[in-house]
């Protein structure tokens, strides 16, 4: 809305056509969402704490540490969604389809991630919403955007490219779909799976997003895009004022976030980041690269397969305890180190994954 508002006016003002540009717009966005959530999640937190409500209960067979966090407000993420939503509708192009799509995406897995989280609290039940519910509704919503993305963008591809090998690709037709679709629902949940320590999952999702916003840019510039070998999206640039506001929203939430959490982050938060950083792999066409950039969210889903299909089995655990990162903390790694590394690892993930850019 300010880009449509004060775009038109740079003929009187010169000045006004910066706004023109994605890298100023990026910088704004990235500045409106860091300042939104600073400004109003601490507001949000005390009126958690004044309605004693928003509490997340504590799993009984987890890390005994963590019942020291009994009582700390969740719910955070409604600050980081909203403050990306309105960051992105101020400063994106909105006669574009794909910041539209990318936002509904958002807000749908937000909603959905809402509901679990008012169910836990309400009933102070740490398994909300059922697994089989959630799961399904997951499918319906990014099936729906994966369709709508192809019926939308008439020149939108339906190959898959495969990372590392030039010219080279595979051609999906209407299976992209479900394809498309399982990019965003296992994205949502690796993300969700990840959300288990203090700030532990805003680094890789802040380091992600950072990867899928220069995705995004190079993909939108027609020069770019021939330059590098990928494929070219009309539109995608806009994708990185999106990505731009998800870095400041997370390290605005990583202020309060940080350990000790004076407020967790909630489904709505890791639902919502996770599905949006899944449909910017999709509409990107860097759907399989996701694999490397987001290795944390991949190691941490894969421990809970391994570990629920060894039980059902064998009978026998292969963690301590799942996700991977409640392991190293009964194997007595403090919990400062474990998030520390998994950011330190992400970082390196999100470098590699620029990398493939020149690697093609």
């Amino acid at each position: 809305m300010l880009y449509h508002l004060l775009f038109r006016l740079k003929d009187d003002y010169s000045f006004l056509n910066v706004f023109r540009y994605l890298t100023f717009r990026s910088f704004l966005a990235f500045f409106f969402s860091f300042l939104i959530v600073l400004v109003l999640q601490p507001i949000f937190i005390n009126w958690l704490k004044r309605k004693q409500f928003g509490d997340q209960p504590i799993r009984n067979d987890g890390p005994q540490s963590h019942l020291s966090k009994k009582g700390t407000p969740t719910m955070g993420g409604i600050v980081v969604v909203f403050s990306i939503l309105i960051s992105s509708l101020l400063l994106c192009d909105l006669s574009n389809s794909l910041v539209w799509i990318c936002l509904g995406v958002l807000l749908s897995f937000s909603w959905l991630g809402f509901m679990d989280d008012y169910r836990k609290v309400t009933k102070q039940d740490s398994k909300g919403v059922s697994a089989k519910t959630k799961f399904l509704w997951e499918w319906v919503i990014a099936g729906f955007f994966c369709l709508l993305l192809i019926w939308l963008s008439k020149d939108f591809s339906t190959a898959v490219t495969v990372p590392f090998l030039k010219n080279f690709s595979i051609q999906l037709w209407w299976f992209f779909v479900p394809f498309a679709a399982l990019v965003v629902v296992g994205t949502a949940n690796a993300v969700n799976l990840t959300d288990g320590l203090d700030g532990l999952v805003t680094g890789p999702v802040v380091t992600t997003g950072f990867a899928y916003g220069v995705f995004a840019y190079v993909a939108g510039n027609i020069k770019l895009a021939n330059y590098l070998q990928i494929t070219h999206i009309s539109g995608c640039g806009e994708l990185s004022i999106v990505a731009a506001a998800i870095i400041g929203a997370g390290l605005g939430f990583l202020w309060f976030n940080a350990f000790p959490a004076q407020v967790f982050m909630g489904d709505v938060g890791s639902l919502g980041l996770g599905s949006l950083l899944g449909i910017m792999a999709v509409v990107t066409k860097q759907e399989l690269i996701m694999v490397l950039c987001g290795g944390v969210f991949v190691v941490e889903a894969l421990s809970v397969i391994i570990q629920v299909s060894s039980f059902k089995l064998t009978g026998k655990r292969v963690f301590k305890m799942a996700p991977i990162h409640h392991h190293y903390e009964l194997k007595g790694l403090p919990e400062p180190k474990i998030i520390f590394r998994c950011w330190i690892i992400s970082i390196i993930l999100a470098l590699l994954t620029l990398a493939t850019l020149k690697l093609r």
